[in-house]
């Protein structure tokens, strides 16, 4: 799982990255409010782990912004010395889906991850095999596409990748990570690759404007599928 952490104390954030790291997980970590937001809106991640304290903005006010403007439903741990029942739930109030006081025992951190994983996972599992994003109608079971109505032919990786992006629109989604969670494989493979299959998509499905959706590249990084208002 790749995690982000938001920790201001530098030493606190290194010696919980390598824990998590010699557990399995891969960990970048950000001192600041604004390089995380920053970081959060050009790369991708599976789990957020926030201080609240940090120099430049308080970590609710952080999370509002990954809640509200990123519009994510990624999982978000709140790891933090504030442990009144007010601070609980504020943060939870804020968008948090767990909250832990430090200082962490990385055992109790490592099992709340692992819940949470599991939690969005059967979320995932639990969805209708049928959905429907505005004029895109999703099989899960049958494994087809339609758009307005018709079928749309697809290669079984396009169908991944479209079903991939659409779970995840207004999220950017970098190209070594579609590559990781679509094809499976690490970014050793050329991601032209991604890039490929993405122009492919916007063809096929007609994603564009008209029909309220457009794939926007982002310079460098990767693609965020958006809806676009009439």
């Amino acid at each position: 799982m790749k995690i982000g952490l938001l920790e201001d104390e530098v030493e606190q954030a290194r010696n919980l990255s390598d824990a998590l790291v010699e557990k399995g997980h891969s960990c970048e970590f950000f001192h600041t409010g604004q390089s995380f937001l920053y970081a959060v809106t050009h790369n991708s991640y599976d789990l957020l782990i926030m201080d609240w304290q940090l120099p430049d903005m308080e970590g609710t006010d952080a999370l509002k912004d990954v809640r509200k403007e990123l519009n994510w439903k990624i999982p978000v741990i709140f790891l933090t010395q504030r442990d009144s029942e007010e601070d609980i739930i504020t943060a939870l109030e804020a968008g948090a889906d767990d909250y832990l006081v430090k200082p962490a025992r990385i055992g109790e951190l490592v099992a709340r991850i692992s819940a949470l994983s599991r939690r969005t996972s059967n979320e995932e599992n639990n969805k209708s095999d049928l959905f429907v994003l505005g004029p895109f109608e999703v099989d899960m079971h049958a494994r087809t596409i339609q758009c307005k109505g018709e079928a749309v032919p697809m290669t079984d990786k396009d169908f991944d990748l479209a079903v991939f992006m659409f779970q995840n629109v207004g999220r950017l989604l970098s190209r070594n990570y579609l590559l990781e969670r679509v094809w499976g494989v690490s970014s050793d493979l050329n991601t032209r690759t991604v890039d490929t299959h993405v122009s492919r998509l916007r063809r096929k499905l007609g994603i564009k404007p008209e029909n309220g959706f457009r794939i926007k590249t982002i310079y460098q990084h990767g693609y965020r599928l958006e809806t676009v208002a009439e």
